[in-house]
């Protein structure tokens, strides 16, 4: 597990909780939305790497994993997955009742993503909205409602991660096209994904820009939404179709900072 990559998703979990309630949602709340993140994120990458052991055995960048290393055992992990699913489930039976009906619509998600780069290059909307559930999921469940500004957060989170997910594809555009995968590299080439990128990036900020009209939200959230789109400006400034050498630090360094921000921002919006 990268912390890089859980940092991603859990921030937005703990804005869809605040927003949902314009204030503290309680301990017992925030503290079982977090294990249940972290039991969903680890289960999804653990399922990611089990069905990519042997197509990330042919990638160069990808063939020092544990799997395609011999460093774990399929049964380790296969064993971490029915682990983490056990935690996830736990924490959900914790949260409001309604999600205790709603629990296997992640998990479809995450068996379904690692199977989609064999079939099509929107794979990387499938992982956006992967993600994208997390804040979704907090709101519902600290309120057992589902308002269209929760599917909105949703949605700007599924943007944004499909459009930062389009530039993590370029990292391996010369061996997915050898190998006969699909991305949305392979099928636009480098400067589709820079216009594809920019578009959903740009979708994702007018999303969060609604998502505060809808809601009684202060200055704080508003700098947040500003921070966003400045972060996600620089991300694309930092790299262009000419020169990816500053690829590794846009995709995590940029957008983790992006999450914790926005994060925090909204934390004192709802709490000050």
């Amino acid at each position: 597990m990268r912390l890089e990559h859980t940092v991603f998703a859990l921030p937005f979990a703990y804005v869809g909780a605040l927003l949902a309630v314009d204030g503290w949602p309680g301990l017992a709340s925030m503290a079982w939305i977090t294990v249940a993140m972290v039991g969903a994120r680890t289960l999804a990458m653990g399922l990611n790497r089990l069905v990519d052991a042997e197509l990330d055995a042919r990638n160069p960048r990808t063939a020092g994993r544990e799997l395609p290393a011999g460093a774990l055992t399929q049964a380790q992990v296969a064993a971490l997955c029915g682990l983490a699913l056990a935690v996830y489930l736990l924490a959900v039976f914790q949260l409001e009742p309604i999600v205790r009906w709603l629990w296997p619509i992640p998990v479809v998600f995450f068996v379904v993503y690692p199977y989609l780069k064999r079939v099509t290059w929107l794979c990387h909307l499938w992982l956006g909205a992967s993600l994208g559930l997390a804040p979704i999921g907090a709101w519902v469940a600290v309120t057992g409602a589902l308002p269209w500004q929760a599917w909105a957060l949703g949605a700007a989170v599924c943007l944004w991660v499909a459009g930062f997910d389009l530039f993590y594809a370029l990292f391996d555009r010369e061996h997915d096209l050898a190998a006969g995968l699909h991305s949305w590299a392979t099928r636009f080439g480098v400067r589709g994904v820079f216009r594809g990128a920019r578009a959903m990036h740009a979708g994702s900020v007018v999303l969060l820009a609604a998502v505060g009209t809808g809601l009684h939200v202060g200055a704080w959230y508003w700098l947040g939404v500003a921070v966003v789109g400045a972060l996600l400006v620089y991300e694309h400034v930092i790299v262009r179709p000419d020169d990816l050498r500053r690829l590794d630090a846009a995709f995590f360094t940029v957008n983790g900072v992006l999450s914790i921000a926005f994060g925090v921002f909204v934390a004192l919006d709802a709490l000050l």
